[in-house]
């Protein structure tokens, strides 16, 4: 018998070594490389290949371009997502933090889509708990089957009796292949199951949906290559405080990686959140001082978000920063803003600034509201309600127009705001007949025209 190849293999990065290092030269991680079996004898190598014909290469005007639909979920914020449905033969990996609500989301699909068979693979929870599970949903059909296993040459061996048209794993560090000798979670166990997977939707021309783990530093747990063999990446993320998830696109060869998805977890499963400008702001009927409404956009969907801003007098010798929900550097950088431009004495001063409804928001857009938001929290005056912010503030303290203004606008106006701000510099004719808009081209015009 052939001695088994083996190799080391760092748990953190997935960085690969000939011999047992300490320190990873890649990550510079200690204590991280562990030895994995990479090859076994050739005997043993089964697995899974619909077709012995081998590939010819073929010249670019010869191969028939041919549109294929996408696959509807029927779920509309992970259509939007993906860029409009499932690829036939696509690989999505979704990530996330455990118990954000990854299984839930794939088992929801699953249960929606009643025009196509589809295989659910579990390799954490048995067929009762996947039972329970859609029963709280409220959604059982007969299309949906439940397969709980982890070893992919049987799953391979139901998938050829079954046929099913969409496949959904839960999740790919659960699963063992033979070719390995290793456990499962492994780097090279990871690698090894995943390339099966991917060889069998581009055979088959099946879609599959890879759920995965994350790290505690966030990034998906496995080799970064998983990432790389993959045709989308998602991410579910939300804070457990919070009833709200937002499903992102990181990476997507079928789409827009702008994308935005946004659900609400709820008894009965994750609720779609068709109009975010509803649930992320809060309707209060009293004025605050230190909160300011902006007009945003992700993807292709605007929205209106709530920045809150508190300003109070250091008690200790060195000013506090932070940050929930934004760009700690870019608060810096604001902040220096006023300092130096406007002759607001903000140096002594504590500042905390928070996004409303636990989302992160990276649109420059938010600029002036968030220093709107600080000056109403450091001057205690509070901000008329129905006025809302949309540009961006530079370094010499201008204000900078943002694009796709109209879109903002229409977002505003359809939630009944009375006042837009935004830069002098937006040259494009823009017609509303329900809202203000008010042009200004320095902060201090922001200043004046706010808290007089």
């Amino acid at each position: 018998m052939a001695k088994a190849k083996t190799s080391f293999f760092c748990q953190s990065c997935g960085a690969q070594a000939s011999k047992w290092l300490g320190k990873c030269p890649t990550c510079g991680e200690w204590n991280t490389f562990v030895e994995e079996v990479i090859q076994i004898e050739a005997a043993d190598r089964k697995q899974f290949s619909p077709s012995n014909k081998a590939a010819v290469p073929i010249k670019l005007d010869q191969i028939i371009a041919i549109a294929e639909p996408r696959i509807d979920t029927h779920n509309n914020e992970l259509n939007r997502v993906l860029g409009g449905g499932l690829v036939p033969g696509s690989v999505v990996l979704v990530g996330g933090e455990p118990g954000i609500g990854k299984s839930t989301l794939m088992l929801q699909v699953a249960l929606t889509i009643h025009d196509l068979k589809i295989l659910y693979v579990s390799g954490e929870e048995s067929d009762q708990q996947i039972r329970m599970r859609a029963e709280r949903i409220g959604q059982i059909h007969t299309d949906c089957y439940i397969l709980t296993e982890t070893a992919t040459q049987n799953i391979f061996r139901q998938i050829e009796t079954l046929k099913p048209d969409i496949v959904i794993i839960d999740s790919i560090q659960t699963l063992q292949t033979d070719l390995i000798d290793a456990s499962a979670g492994s780097i090279s166990q990871i690698r090894e199951c995943a390339g099966e997977m991917q060889r069998f939707a581009k055979q088959t021309n099946t879609p599959v949906i890879l759920i995965g783990h994350i790290t505690k530093e966030g990034s998906l747990a496995g080799p970064k290559v998983l990432e790389h063999m993959v045709d989308a990446v998602l991410q579910f993320e939300g804070d457990r405080n919070y009833g709200y998830r937002i499903l992102r696109s990181i990476k997507n060869r079928f789409g827009s990686t702008s994308e935005l998805g946004i659900y609400e977890m709820m008894s009965t499963g994750l609720r779609e959140i068709s109009c975010p400008s509803e649930v992320l702001i809060n309707h209060h009927h009293e004025q605050f001082s230190g909160v300011a409404i902006a007009s945003t956009i992700e993807g292709i969907r605007p929205m209106l978000i709530e920045t809150q801003a508190l300003v109070s007098t250091a008690v200790y010798g060195t000013p506090q920063r932070s940050a929930t929900g934004f760009d700690l550097r870019r608060l810096n950088m604001l902040l220096a803003v006023l300092e130096k431009r406007c002759g607001f004495r903000l140096g002594s001063k504590d500042v905390f600034l928070n996004i409303a409804g636990g989302i992160r928001v990276d649109d420059p857009a938010i600029d002036l509201a968030v220093i709107c938001s600080i000056l109403s929290s450091g001057e205690d005056i509070s901000i008329p309600l129905k006025t809302c912010f949309a540009a961006e503030v530079g370094l010499s303290g201008e204000i900078r127009p943002v694009n796709r203004i109209e879109q903002r606008l229409a977002e505003a106006e359809k939630m009944g705001f009375e006042q837009l701000y935004i830069s002098k510099h937006n040259t494009h004719n823009i017609k509303s007949q329900g809202i203000e808009i008010i042009k200004v081209n320095k902060i201090e015009e922001v200043f004046s025209k706010l808290f007089g």
